[in-house]
């Protein structure tokens, strides 16, 4: 099993900048790929960023690219998300997800609330 903990939301206005983090523990090895998504009150989980393991593959929904940017740690098991720019369309809950081989879904932390005044 894998264990995923989220920090860092918080509520800022728009234009400022805020930085996720997340740690990974447990059954880490066959990880392959570490992700944010959020979801939006009354809306389905989206995707954000990804990052593999090995850190030499990104992607990035069109409605962030410019403005996050994910990075890993796979010493440590973290993966962060810098996000500059904030709207209050970025306004939901955060989840750090992982990929790992064999499994048929991504393993979700609980989340964290990031919230953008206008």
């Amino acid at each position: 099993q894998v264990q995923l903990v989220e920090s860092g939301g918080g509520l800022v206005q728009a234009g400022d900048s805020l930085k996720l983090s997340c740690v990974v523990s447990g059954r880490t090895f066959d990880v392959y790929k570490m992700a944010w998504f959020r979801q939006a009150p009354g809306k389905d989980r989206d995707f954000v960023a990804s990052i593999t393991k090995s850190g030499d593959s990104t992607d990035y929904a069109d409605s962030v690219k410019g403005r996050f940017t994910i990075s890993r740690d796979s010493a440590k098991m973290t993966v962060d998300l810098e996000m500059n720019g904030l709207k209050p369309e970025d306004t939901a809950i955060y989840y750090c997800g992982v990929f790992s081989y064999g499994m048929a879904n991504y393993k979700y932390g609980q989340g964290t609330q990031v919230t953008v005044s206008s």
